[in-house]
C-alpha cells in the first residue's frame, strides 16, 4: 500500500465501508479529515496500586501474577465467561472475560502482567471486568522504565455518535498513522525553532497516541499554534493584498459641506470621536483602500463619526455609501441623517445649502418610481450619501463615484456582500471601507475575526447621556414585582414618554423563539421550556389589561416597509391622537433606532437573548438626557445559567465586559463564523479567550513569512493549509473586500 498524505480519501486508508459511516457521522472525507478529529478527552490506565488497597470505582493498574484460570458457560444465555485470578503475594483479584476463551491460551498460571481497569464487585469479590491487559516477557517484569510506561499510557475519548463510536475512530486513527508518509508542514521551520515546537507529524501521533501528559502538551501546544499562524498568515496576507489594491486618495477635513456640518452641531465631540475622525482622514488620505473597523459601546457616538467622514469625501468629489442590515435601521439611518444635516442634505433643492448634497434612501420595498428617482440621483452624482439596505448591492444601482462605503452591523453581512458593494467603485479603484458595530470586539476577537482591518474604538460617551437602571424581574418567584413594572411604564407614559416592549416571537404561529445557543442550553438545564412571548399575544393582553388605555402599537418582521415606517413615527411623535406610546417590537429595533423620548424598555423572556443582544436592546433607551429603566422579563429561577446571564447584564452597562462574557460562554465556532470572517471555523483546540499570548504569538511571526514571501512561494505546506481553511470562492471574495 502506498503511504497516505493528507489529501488522501479516506477510502483508499480505512477502507469503503469505515469511510462511509465517518462521512456520514462527522463529514469526512480525506486522510486530514480523521487526523484532525482530536479526542476530547483522555483515561490514564492509573497508577501501579497494591491489590489490597483498591477501592471500588476506582480505575487502576496492577502488577500481578496469574493463579489460576477458569472458563465456565453462562447459565441464562448462550457464551462462556473466563475468569482468572491474580495476585501480588498480598491479596487477589478477579479478571472476568465474556466470550473471549481463546485468552485461556495467554493467561496461562504463573505469568506476570499489567492489567488495567475500573474495579467492580459481583457477588462480594472485587474484579476488573474486560481489563486491558500487557503480558510480560521474561526479565520485563523487573523492568520498571517498562511498567511505568504501560500504566501512565492515555486512553484517547473521541466524539462520537451512537453509529461510530469512540474506539472504532480510534481503530481507523490506528490505521491511518501506521501507514501516514512524510508530511509536509504547514509551520516553517524557522517559525518552528523559533517557537520551540515540534513538528506536525509527531504533533499528530502524539495527540493520538500520547505515551504520558507531557507528549500530550507537546502535542497540542503546536497544533494550538498552528491554528493560531495559519488565519493569522491569512489575515495577513489579506492586508498584504489590501495595501496594493488602487484607491482615490480623497483629503478631507477642510471642506465647506464638514466645516458647515461641524459648525452647527448643537454638541461638542468627545476626545474619542476627535482622535478617531483623524486615524479616519490619514487612511482616505491615502492611495489604497481604507478598511477600518469603529467599535464603540451603545450610544457612542459612531453615526456622528461615519457621517463626518463620509460628508469629507463628498466635499472631496465622491460619493458615500451607508449599508444597514434592516429596512427600520436604514430608514433611521436616513431619518438621523437629514436630520443632524438640515438644509445641508437637499443640496440643488428650494431651501437646500449652496454647499450642500442630496441624501439618497433605498430599500426593497420602495414603490417603482420613488426608487426609479433615487436611482437617479445616485447614478448622476447628485445623490453625495446613500442609505440603504441589500438593495444597494443589485445590478441595478451604479454610482458615478463611489469612495467610501460604510457598513453598519457589520456582523450582519457576509464576505460576498461587502465584496458586492466594494466592487461598484470606478474601473480597478476601490473604495474606503468603514465598517461600525455597536458590540464591543475583545481583543482576541479582534485579531482573529478583524485581523485584516485596522481598529477604532469609541470608549467615551456624548455629554449628558444618563445611565440605564437595569433590573431583573422574576416573573414566577416575585408577581408583585411584575406588577410593579407594569405600574412603572404606566408612570413613564403619563409623564409624555416612550416604552418598548421587546417579546421573543412575531406571533403564535412562529414554530420557536430566536434563541442563541447559549439561552437555548441554559434553557433547557435550568427547567422546562415554555412557549415563548409573542408581539401580537403580548400587545393584545397589555391592552385589556395592565396597560388599558394607553396607546399601544406593535413593530415586526412580517409588516411592510410603509407600516414599520409608519409605527416609527407614530413612536417618536410626541402628541396626537395616532400617537403611540407603547412599542411592542421584535428585536428588529434591536440596532439603531434612536427616540430620545423613550425612557424605558421592557425585555419579555429576555433569557431566550444572548449577553450582547440584550445590551443592544437595553440602548434604545437612555439616548436623552432623561433617566432610563430596563427590566428583565424571565421565569428562570435563581441560581440557573441563564438567570446568571440576566443578573451580570443587570450588573454592568460596560458593553467591553459584558461582549468578554459574551466571547466566554459562547463556541469558538460561533466567533469565526464563516459569514463573518469569510474564512471556515477551524479552531478545534485554540481558545480565543484563553490563548492571547498564542494569538499574539502566531501574529507576530505571520506577519513575518508573509512581509518576506507575500506569495508564500517557499512555504509549499502552509499555502496548502490555508486553500483548504479558505475555500476558492471565498478566496475570491477576500481579495475584493
Amino acid at each position: 500500500m502506498q503511504p497516505a498524505d493528507l489529501g488522501q480519501l479516506l477510502s483508499r486508508v480505512v477502507g469503503g465501508k469505515t469511510a462511509k459511516a465517518l462521512e456520514k457521522a462527522f463529514g469526512m472525507t480525506t486522510v486530514d479529515d480523521l487526523l484532525r478529529h482530536y479526542p476530547r478527552r483522555y483515561a490514564q490506565r492509573g497508577i501501579l496500586t497494591e491489590l489490597a488497597t483498591l477501592d471500588e470505582g476506582a480505575t487502576v493498574t496492577v502488577l500481578a501474577d496469574i493463579q489460576e484460570v477458569t472458563v465456565r458457560r453462562m447459565r441464562e444465555r448462550r457464551g462462556t465467561i473466563l475468569e482468572a485470578i491474580v495476585t501480588d503475594g498480598q491479596g487477589t483479584l478477579a479478571l472476568t472475560f465474556f466470550n473471549q476463551k481463546w485468552r485461556e491460551n495467554e493467561l496461562r498460571p504463573g505469568r506476570r502482567g499489567l492489567f488495567a481497569g475500573q474495579i467492580s464487585t459481583f457477588r462480594g469479590k472485587r474484579q476488573l471486568a474486560h481489563p486491558n491487559c500487557l503480558l510480560l516477557p521474561d526479565g520485563v517484569d523487573d523492568d520498571p522504565e517498562a511498567i511505568a510506561a504501560f500504566a501512565s499510557e492515555l486512553i484517547p475519548f473521541y466524539p462520537a455518535t451512537s453509529n461510530v463510536t469512540s474506539w472504532q475512530i480510534a481503530d481507523a486513527i490506528r490505521v491511518v498513522l501506521d501507514t501516514l508518509g512524510d508530511l509536509p508542514d504547514p509551520i516553517p521551520d524557522e517559525v518552528r525553532q523559533d517557537e520551540c515546537v515540534i513538528g506536525l507529524a509527531q504533533a499528530l501521533a502524539q495527540i493520538h497516541r500520547p505515551a504520558n501528559n507531557a507528549e500530550l502538551g507537546q502535542a497540542q501546544d503546536r497544533l494550538r499554534f498552528e491554528e493560531a499562524f495559519v488565519l493569522q498568515v491569512v489575515l495577513a496576507q489579506r492586508r498584504a493584498e489590501m495595501a496594493l489594491m488602487p484607491a482615490t486618495a480623497r483629503v478631507v477635513g477642510d471642506g465647506p459641506l464638514q466645516r458647515a456640518f461641524d459648525r452647527n452641531l448643537p454638541f461638542e465631540l468627545t476626545r474619542g470621536q476627535v482622535a478617531v475622525g483623524e486615524e479616519i482622514a490619514v487612511d482616505l488620505a491615502a492611495s489604497h483602500p481604507m478598511h477600518r473597523l469603529v467599535q464603540g459601546d451603545v450610544g457612542s457616538g459612531k453615526t456622528v463619526v461615519a457621517l463626518r467622514a463620509m460628508l469629507g469625501v463628498v466635499d472631496a468629489g465622491g460619493q458615500a455609501a451607508l449599508l444597514a442590515p434592516t429596512e427600520v435601521l436604514a430608514v433611521q439611518h436616513y431619518r438621523t441623517i437629514t436630520s443632524m444635516l438640515g438644509p445641508l442634505s437637499q443640496g440643488g433643492m428650494l431651501g437646500g445649502d449652496a454647499n450642500g448634497t442630496k441624501v439618497a434612501l433605498l430599500t426593497g420595498s420602495q414603490r417603482t418610481a420613488t426608487r426609479r428617482r433615487e436611482l437617479l440621483d445616485v447614478i448622476s452624482g447628485d445623490a453625495g450619501i446613500v442609505v440603504g439596505t441589500h438593495a444597494l448591492i443589485q445590478d441595478t444601482v451604479q454610482f458615478r463615484d463611489l469612495g467610501l462605503v460604510v457598513i453598519d452591523e457589520q456582523h450582519r453581512f457576509g464576505v460576498e456582500q461587502r465584496a458586492a458593494l466594494a466592487a461598484k467603485a470606478r474601473g480597478d479603484l476601490r473604495p474606503h471601507v468603514i465598517v461600525m458595530t455597536a458590540t464591543p470586539i475583545p481583543r482576541t476577537v479582534a485579531m482573529t475575526v478583524f485581523g485584516d482591518l485596522d481598529v477604532s474604538t469609541l470608549r467615551e460617551l456624548p455629554a449628558g447621556r444618563c445611565p440605564v437602571a437595569t433590573h431583573v424581574v422574576p416573573v414566577r418567584e416575585q408577581p408583585a414585582l411584575v406588577r410593579r413594572a407594569w405600574a412603572r411604564v404606566r408612570e413613564e407614559v403619563d409623564a409624555g414618554r416612550r416604552v418598548f416592549v421587546v417579546c421573543p416571537r412575531i406571533g403564535d404561529d412562529d414554530p420557536r423563539a430566536p434563541d442563541d445557543d447559549i439561552a437555548t442550553q441554559d434553557r433547557g438545564i435550568a427547567g422546562e421550556e415554555s412557549t415563548a412571548a409573542s408581539v401580537i399575544s403580548v400587545a393584545g393582553k397589555l391592552a385589556d389589561g395592565e396597560l388599558a388605555g394607553l396607546q399601544i402599537g406593535v413593530l415586526h418582521g412580517r409588516m411592510t416597509g410603509e407600516e414599520k415606517d409608519d409605527a416609527m413615527r407614530r413612536f417618536a411623535r410626541d402628541s396626537g391622537d395616532s400617537r403611540i406610546e407603547v412599542l411592542v417590537a421584535t428585536t428588529v429595533i434591536e440596532v439603531g433606532v434612536d427616540v430620545p423620548n423613550a425612557t424605558a424598555i421592557v425585555i419579555i423572556d429576555a433569557d431566550r437573548f444572548g449577553i450582547s443582544q440584550l445590551h443592544q436592546l437595553r440602548g434604545r433607551v437612555g439616548r436623552g438626557s432623561l433617566p432610563s429603566l430596563c427590566l428583565l422579563f424571565t421565569e428562570m429561577p435563581q441560581g440557573s445559567p441563564a438567570r446568571a446571564r440576566l443578573d451580570a447584564v443587570a450588573a454592568t452597562t460596560d458593553g467591553f465586559e459584558l461582549a468578554q462574557l459574551d466571547l466566554e460562554l459562547r463556541r469558538e465556532g460561533d466567533v469565526l463564523g464563516s459569514s463573518q470572517s469569510g474564512v471556515r471555523s477551524s479552531l478545534r483546540l485554540l481558545e480565543v479567550v484563553r490563548d492571547e499570548d498564542v494569538i499574539v504569538r502566531a501574529r507576530a511571526a505571520a506577519v513575518s513569512i508573509v512581509e518576506a514571501d507575500p506569495t508564500l512561494v517557499s512555504a509549499p505546506g502552509l499555502l496548502s493549509a490555508i486553500h483548504a481553511l479558505v475555500p476558492d470562492a471565498q478566496a475570491d471574495f477576500m481579495e475584493k473586500a
